[in-house]
């Protein structure tokens, strides 16, 4: 009997949930939660915001580091999906401070030289209201394969509005369908290498 996938979706939204509010990244997010569901697979989502992730490049920053109980569930998941919105044409510092702290992952090779995260697969979720969806992507998918996650096609679902306009992805009536149909394909193909994955691990490096 194969062992159910398990998604960690990272919300690199600058909005804490006291603000009550439901950000453009969460609805990025709840679209591809809603993919998996198809599947059967459900999404377990971490709001980084509202926890206190110390700068750093170690697995524990010591005392109020909420980075470590965050590290182990990325180590539990077999996929991983980065949401961020669109920051002056940059991801999110949310988000970018959680792939400073998954430097560690490099340091953490096991007896063949494979980091805690081969086998381990990464998506990227992005909103905003410029251009730079791509940029953003780019970065993303650099840093996360640096430490070891691997990528499939067309893994990401992104959503940009005009520029300088005041139209949020939350905001919208109806998603348009070529969002829904990145966001179908993101999980598709997700879904599939982690199966692989988990059924085939990565040999040794060394």
């Amino acid at each position: 009997m194969t062992t159910p996938l398990k998604v960690l979706a990272l919300n690199g939204t600058l909005k804490t949930s006291k603000t009550g509010q439901t950000s453009s990244t969460d609805r990025m997010i709840d679209l591809l939660i809603e993919g998996f569901a198809r599947h059967g697979i459900t999404v377990e989502t971490v709001r980084l915001a509202d926890h206190q992730v110390l700068p750093g490049v170690t697995a524990d920053e010591g005392d109020g580091d909420a980075w470590p109980q965050i590290r182990e569930r990325i180590l539990a998941a077999d996929i991983v999906v980065a949401g961020t919105p669109v920051w002056m044409g940059q991801p999110s510092s949310v988000i970018k401070r959680a792939l400073e702290r998954m430097d560690a992952f490099i340091s953490e090779k096991d007896s063949e030289g494979r980091m805690p995260t081969y086998g381990k697969v990464a998506a990227v979720a992005v909103v905003g209201n410029e251009d730079g969806a791509h940029h953003v992507s780019a970065e993303l998918f650099q840093a996360l394969n640096d430490v070891g996650f691997s990528i499939a096609p067309n893994a990401v679902s992104y959503w940009v509005g005009h520029a300088m306009g005041s139209t949020d992805f939350r905001d919208l009536g109806e998603i348009p369908d070529t969002v829904t149909s990145a966001a179908r394909m993101v999980v598709e193909s997700t879904a599939h290498l982690a199966g692989l994955l988990a059924a085939n691990p990565y040999p040794s490096v060394k």
